[in-house]
């Protein structure tokens, strides 16, 4: 009878494992500002131009039921637990917290309220966003996150919820990759509201990050005990040969590593980091070799964790890793990509950063923003005619993982 093999990279005590989701991509049935976009006659245009409508219909880019997790949510977190997982990431939908300005309601707040003593009763740390990218459509007629007074809506957001669930909550995320959501909405003009001004998208940042510190604020009155921060998505920049492309790395790092979290230094209490992606400079951006890629074409580099997390150490805060992952719809590069990547956060670790715990994009299929229901990030495998739930083998390597607290590397 062989024995089980003892894992040479042990994790510290304590370390949290789990996945992380966000609502709109999960719930079904939302009504904001993307659910309106999704179905828009600019963005149903934009899909015709490419062919995509013809190919896969209409409804693979319409958020539409999603995974109904909204009503599936006990049964997903009871699978969640049986994979070993003692953390879990989601996001409160603001559209249905407060769907008319100044209006909260309570059915909507007390269903937040049954997600979070779920997690609790189940053993699983809940890590809550309060906002991952979706706006209802009072604060969209009013300017979004453009008004000057968007800080202060979602301030009175804020309050609201942890009044509610605050006592329940000791991780609280406050915004999702805020510069992600600027420079698509604002910039480039490929997510609502489709704006492509630099100065609108300075504005948007201005906002962002007065609406953090805000909240902030407004977290630690309700509770001082309680960890806030925000999910922050570094790139891994690498220069090449040259000192031009040094100095682009030093402007690049400056610019979209450590901006929001230089402005945000003396209000946060952990930084949630994002990692997907690695950019070569050699004379330009994205002179990567792409050895292996995912299904949406994304280089697979879990060495650059490594270097973000060692960038982060100036900041001396704790480090929780609030997404990782890669869209894999075969399942073919997921369990050789959740182990390398943990080598790596495991030789920051060892080398004095402070990670206490690991979130993967993502605990199940889901909608994937602008490129709908193709990729297929999930642990969990959804088939989303029959809403079936299949954990896939990586699901399962990573419940060893959990099991023992660290990974086999030989």
């Amino acid at each position: 009878m062989s024995r089980r093999k003892k894992p040479d990279l042990i994790f510290p005590k304590g370390f949290l494992w789990g996945a992380s989701t966000s609502s709109h991509q999960v719930e079904g049935n939302t009504r904001n500002e993307w659910s309106e976009w999704e179905l828009s006659e600019s963005r149903v245009r934009d899909l015709e131009r490419r062919g995509l409508i013809r190919q896969y219909g209409l409804e693979t880019y319409v958020s539409g039921k999603a995974c109904d997790h909204y009503n599936r949510f006990e049964k997903d977190f009871n699978l969640a637990k049986k994979l070993g997982h003692n953390a879990h990431r989601f996001s409160l939908e603001w559209s249905r917290v407060e769907p008319e300005k100044g209006v909260f309601d309570e059915r909507e707040i007390k269903h937040y309220k049954q997600v979070v003593k779920t997690l609790k009763d189940l053993g699983i740390e809940p890590f809550v966003t309060l906002w991952h990218w979706t706006l209802p459509l009072w604060l969209v007629r009013e300017g979004g996150w453009e008004s000057k007074h968007a800080p202060h809506y979602f301030t009175r957001f804020v309050e609201r919820m942890v009044s509610a669930l605050g006592k329940d909550v000791a991780f609280w995320i406050t915004i999702n990759e805020p510069e992600i959501y600027a420079s698509f909405s604002y910039l480039k003009g490929e997510w609502p509201p489709e704006k492509t001004n630099p100065l609108t998208f300075l504005k948007v940042i201005k906002n962002l990050i007065a609406g953090h510190k805000k909240a902030y604020e407004v977290i630690k009155r309700y509770s001082k005990e309680a960890s806030v921060g925000i999910a922050k998505n570094n790139t891994y920049f690498e220069a090449s040969h040259g000192w031009a492309n040094k100095i682009v790395k030093q402007i690049s790092d400056r610019f979209w590593n450590f901006w929001f979290l230089n402005a945000i230094q003396k209000h946060q209490d952990f930084i949630g980091l994002n990692y997907y992606f690695h950019s070569v400079i050699r004379n330009g951006f994205n002179k990567n070799k792409n050895k292996l890629v995912s299904d949406l074409g994304w280089e697979l580099y879990p060495e650059g964790i490594y270097h973000c997390l060692k960038d982060l150490g100036k900041y001396e805060r704790p480090i929780y890793i609030t997404e990782n992952g890669l869209a894999d719809a075969r399942d073919k590069h997921r369990s050789w990509f959740i182990k390398k990547t943990l080598f790596y956060i495991h030789k920051a670790i060892q080398e004095g950063s402070d990670v206490r715990g690991y979130l993967h994009w993502s605990l199940m299929d889901n909608f994937e923003w602008a490129h709908g229901f193709l990729p297929r990030f999930g642990l969990i495998e959804i088939d989303y005619k029959k809403q079936k739930r299949v954990p896939r083998p990586s699901a399962m390597l990573y419940q060893e993982i959990i099991k023992q607290n660290g990974i086999i590397t030989s």
